[in-house]
């Protein structure tokens, strides 16, 4: 059985996504939440930090727990998760179309991002469909001396599905950069545009359980549809 605060938190989600409560509106109070629920202040706290945590709300000092855009997509930059797991946060037709999958002999550029001697390397473009709409073109080379077997039916379900239950792998932890740049040529015709010129490019090392580097990721996405959320905790 949930807990109170997970029960909480999904009433409310429900709520947002249902438009029931609009993006830029505010949430009740905690003391009118509390109420409401018949719950603690404690548990109404840990279902609000669930909701900011996920990207739907941000806190505002003095005025409360103010409703984001449900439209944009919530990219956790702290956590490590694949695209089938964000999807399920997601509203709306969402797919995923293999562009590119190829295995080749690592080159100098590779050897250099994924610390690797020798070896192959898979090279795998997908490009993320959400209501029709091209909007997240993802780039991942995998050391294929540590992840081998990649097929096109894994690449469109999850690569981390695969690594993870297929190959018995841990994946641990991520180093991540995030970067505006300009659209290429190429990744204009990939993606649906629109006017925009600009993509929001976030670089993703991902290591295993014993700080292997496996992965090396390019995942760029139109500027309109995302927000990239983070929880961070003030340390003295």
């Amino acid at each position: 059985m949930s807990a109170k605060y997970q029960k909480i938190y999904q009433s409310l989600l429900d709520q947002i996504e249902s438009k029931n409560i609009k993006a830029g509106e505010y949430l009740p109070s905690e003391n009118e939440l509390m109420k409401q629920y018949d719950a603690s202040r404690d548990t109404i706290r840990k279902s609000l930090n669930l909701l900011l945590q996920n990207g739907y709300i941000q806190k505002v000092v003095g005025k409360g727990s103010v409703v984001l855009d449900a439209d944009r997509i919530a990219f956790p930059v702290s956590g490590i998760t694949s695209f089938k797991e964000l999807k399920q946060t997601m509203s709306g037709d969402v797919k995923t179309i293999v562009h590119e999958l190829q295995k080749f002999p690592a080159d100098e550029k590779m050897k250099k991002e994924l610390y690797m001697e020798s070896g192959d390397v898979y090279k795998i473009v997908r490009i993320r469909t959400i209501n029709n709409e091209k909007v997240i073109l993802d780039t991942d080379y995998l050391n294929g001396n540590v992840v081998d077997g990649i097929t096109e039916e894994i690449a469109n379900d999850s690569l981390y599905d695969y690594i993870e239950q297929d190959l018995g792998l841990k994946i641990s932890f991520s180093k991540k950069e995030i970067t505006v740049i300009p659209a290429t040529k190429e990744e204009k015709k990939l993606l649906d545009m629109l006017d925009y010129d600009l993509l929001v490019c976030v670089k993703s090392y991902s290591y295993l359980e014993d700080a292997t580097l496996f992965e090396y990721t390019e995942s760029k996405h139109r500027p309109d549809k995302f927000r990239f959320v983070d929880f961070a905790r003030r340390m003295k």
